[in-house]
């Protein structure tokens, strides 16, 4: 067991959940991986069961009944790892949006340049998008800039997916309470960890669309997110440290 955990949550993955974990485990640093899948119809946890015996006591697997929501999934699987007892835990896309090469910027974000959260930010230096259609950039953009002057985030890329979490930042956050299971969970766990006054540091990385496979957004996420924010900002949180 090392001292971090990639999570990668799978339905339908198959053509890149091999490739995914191979290139997790290629990095100079060493790392575990949590496969998060939600019973994929394609067979993704059969492919993830056979690499097993290959990365034994490396590549985890935990098979949920349904498909529930990526929210719920990354709570799962944030459980796992801090029954575990992980110091650093990483959200990672199955699609390679989210570059393997990175894990080691964001790990080091928090062991050496002193952040409690690290955010991969598409967002942070310009816009580093690649292979988006212009509509679901200026959507995403804009969504981050709606969702920074509503809650008050001093960060650039409030919905990003790939983040890395101190395990005391999980523990102090109250998991059986988030709300949100879609888009907006990226928001409401990132606002969780600032109102409780850990520290969030963005990490510019460049987002480049799945080529395999097919996207899980639909239009009842974004809605999720633009309007969940609303509603979360008014509730009662904790107040800083």
């Amino acid at each position: 067991m090392f001292d971090t955990l990639v999570i990668i949550p799978t339905y339908n993955e198959k053509e890149n959940v091999e490739a995914i974990i191979r290139a997790v485990f290629s990095q100079e640093k060493e790392f575990d991986v949590l496969i998060v899948d939600d019973n994929s119809p394609d067979k993704t946890a059969d492919i993830v069961t056979q690499l097993q015996s290959e990365f034994a006591n490396r590549l985890f697997l935990e098979k949920r009944k349904g498909k529930n929501g990526l929210g719920t999934a990354y709570i799962h699987g944030f459980k796992w790892a801090i029954e575990k007892k992980y110091d650093y835990i990483i959200e990672m896309d199955a699609d390679f949006s989210h570059n393997p090469k990175d894990l080691i910027r964001l790990y080091n974000a928090c062991t050496i340049e002193g952040a409690d959260v690290s955010i991969g930010s598409r967002y942070s230096k310009g816009v580093n998008v690649v292979n988006w259609p212009m509509q679901r950039v200026l959507l995403s953009y804009f969504a981050s800039k709606y969702v920074r002057i509503v809650t008050g985030m001093p960060l650039h890329d409030t919905t990003a997916g790939f983040v890395c979490w101190k395990r005391q930042v999980l523990e102090a956050i109250n998991l059986d309470k988030i709300k949100f299971v879609g888009y907006a969970f990226q928001i409401e766990m990132k606002y969780k960890a600032w109102r409780l006054g850990f520290n969030i540091k963005e990490v510019s990385v460049v987002f480049t669309d799945r080529t395999l496979g097919e996207s899980k957004m639909s239009g009842g996420i974004v809605y999720e997110a633009l309007f969940g924010v609303i509603k979360m900002r008014f509730s009662k949180l904790p107040n800083k440290k």
